[in-house]
């Protein structure tokens, strides 16, 4: 029996996950560590929490599991994205990473769309200049930390610093560092143009690799550190969207997924580069090699409801942790006794600004319609139809740019809700499917370095073989059409309040 590891380097911990072949868990272990704020706004990490991580995760589930280490045929990287972590000539981290929800680079990005141009910027990246994306720190530090800048020689992101400890390579692969913003994306290499506007030299990045394609082997002082044999391979891996799409299953048109986690994110698989002129979505390349994938994000989905159940509901999540329940499964049956329409509530979920469609860091959450009729139960229901419509917005989008889903997978802590589910297959008006997956973005990357080890012939057909449908919610009619008249009240709103946001952003009432 042959076996696979998948590491996902997140925010708040890195999850190690040991598979067999055929795609089920072995074994699995997480370890948690610190995100650092030295100022309102900023987010870094330490590079060495990552790695301490990494090694103390598969070295457990080695141990757990009793599998021999020599059976372990590869070792699939995720990571969260957009991460920038900087080594000097002795390969020392030079300051910490500014990681992915990091704000700081405003000017930064006002300058990068001055110096490469907007429309060229979109054509070359496939987006506008955003402060989450990894050229606008590097330019940060190059202006802000001059010092900094002038010792580094080699810029990699997270899970790519992680592959640096465990091979020695200095590489990475095309999911990932399409949210650079120095990839040309249509021909997945880094850019010359781009490069060049903004002063930064391509010798300080790695080869770049498809996802699935072998970068190296563990070299012996990462196999003394993690238990695993020196000379197992390590493939390209994935950022955690891409990677997760393919532990979904994600990996052939017509296949989209819809998550709802903190944000929400609308995935589709593309065979065909599709740009959005506007950058409304993020267009980058995906993990399958030769394909793109399409993803549309908002910024508080999950989080807007976990702001209303904490605000507005502390005893009923008393209640739930006396009776040793679930408190979003409470939430669900509280809100199932509201009918469909909230009662004529309408939510705005603009609590952290808006992605997609509106590019509105100003936007803010609004509720609309409320009387004195309306009780918290009907709030908490608006939430959760607001953020449903903020997906619909999403797969508008890429309804528009030409990929027409025919299937739906729900994903995330929403995708485990009935309630959410029947929402986001009234509001699309199909239904919404459910997939046997459960280890998502470590599955996806096991499922990388098995092609890289020839376990599995490609990545379509290994998801074809492991991954299937668990449950699928079909949708009713007659909600539909309560939620196409409210949609368009929804969609309206936020055009009428635009110039409100832009008041109030502007005011001293905040």
């Amino acid at each position: 029996m042959a076996y696979l590891i998948g590491t996902d380097i997140g925010t708040s911990g890195t999850k190690t996950v040991l598979f067999d072949e055929s795609g089920n868990t072995v074994a699995d272990a997480l370890y948690e560590y610190e995100m650092y704020q030295p100022h309102n706004g900023w987010a870094e990490q330490n590079p060495a929490d990552w790695w301490r991580a990494v090694c103390q995760t598969v070295s457990e589930v080695i141990v757990k599991s009793g599998v021999n280490a020599a059976d372990i045929k590869g070792v699939g990287l995720s990571g969260q994205m957009h991460g920038l972590v900087m080594l000097d000539k002795n390969d020392e981290v030079i300051r910490p990473s500014i990681i992915w929800c990091d704000q700081r680079t405003a000017l930064e990005c006002e300058r990068i769309t001055a110096l490469v141009g907007k429309d060229k910027l979109i054509k070359i990246t496939a987006n506008p200049a955003l402060t989450g994306f990894t050229a606008s720190k590097i330019m940060w530090v190059k202006n802000n930390e001059p010092e900094n800048y002038d010792r580094c020689v080699k810029i990699m992101l997270p899970k790519d610093y992680i592959r640096y400890m465990l091979t020695g390579e200095f590489a990475t692969e095309v999911s990932d560092a399409s949210g650079m913003q120095l990839l040309d994306i249509p021909s997945r290499g880094w850019s010359p143009y781009v490069l060049d506007k903004l002063g930064i030299g391509i010798e300080m990045l790695g080869k770049v690799y498809e996802s699935c394609e072998v970068t190296g082997t563990v070299s012996a002082s990462a196999a003394a550190l993690t238990g695993l044999k020196k000379g197992t391979i390590v493939v390209g891996g994935a950022g955690d969207q891409a990677a997760g799409a393919v532990g979904n299953g994600i990996v052939r048109e017509g296949v989209v997924s819809a998550t709802i986690g903190t944000s929400g994110v609308v995935f589709a698989h593309t065979d065909q580069i599709s740009i959005d002129p506007e950058g409304r979505v993020h267009t980058f390349c995906h993990a399958v090699p030769g394909a793109w994938h399409i993803m549309g994000v908002t910024q508080a989905a999950g989080l807007s409801f976990k702001w209303a159940r904490d605000n507005f509901f502390a005893g009923e999540k008393q209640t739930a942790a006396l009776l040793g329940e679930d408190p979003n499964y409470i939430m669900d049956k509280i809100c199932g006794r509201v009918p469909c329409g909230a009662n004529g509530l309408i939510y705005l979920p603009y609590l952290m600004g808006e992605r997609t469609p509106h590019l509105d860091p100003d936007a803010r959450g609004v509720f609309f319609g409320l009387s004195a009729i309306h009780t918290k139960t009907d709030m908490l229901r608006a939430v959760m139809e607001g953020v449903i419509f903020s997906l619909r917005d999403c797969i508008g989008i890429i309804r528009g740019m030409g990929t027409e889903p025919e299937t739906v997978l729900a994903s995330g802590g929403g995708g485990n809700s009935t309630l959410w589910r029947q929402m986001m297959a009234d509001a699309f008006g199909m239904d919404i499917s459910v997939s046997n997956s459960k280890q998502g973005g470590a599955l996806g990357v096991a499922i990388l370095a098995g092609v890289g080890a020839g376990i599995y012939k490609s990545v379509p057909s290994a998801c074809a073989e492991l991954i299937g449908v668990r449950e699928t919610t079909v949708f009713n009619a007659e909600d539909a059409k309560i939620y196409d008249r409210n949609y368009k009240l929804y969609a309206e709103l936020y055009e009428r309040l635009r110039p409100c946001f832009k008041t109030l952003a502007g005011s001293d009432l905040i």
